[in-house]
């Protein structure tokens, strides 16, 4: 799976998981407590994610996961 189709997988998962508001546009630089996530939220898209795409984050990059583009690159690392 290319960059580019992680980053489409990711804000799909965003949007479903955190109920984002129509209209409102998700880049690589929205930071996820910009987005309104608590840390039960994180968790919460982190399992979705890891469901969606078959995969499992290392303990240490969930830590570091801050916004979409830092998701996308986790998930590169983990595929």
């Amino acid at each position: 799976m290319d960059r580019d189709a992680i980053l489409q997988k990711v804000i799909e998962v965003v949007n479903d998981t955190l109920d984002i508001a129509d209209g409102t546009e998700l880049t690589e630089q929205t930071s996820f407590k910009d987005l309104g996530a608590d840390s039960f939220d994180l968790l919460e898209l982190v399992t979705a994610l890891e469901d969606e795409l078959d995969m499992q984050f290392d303990d240490d990059a969930v830590q570091s996961i801050a916004t979409i583009g830092q998701a996308v690159d986790a998930i590169a690392a983990e595929l």
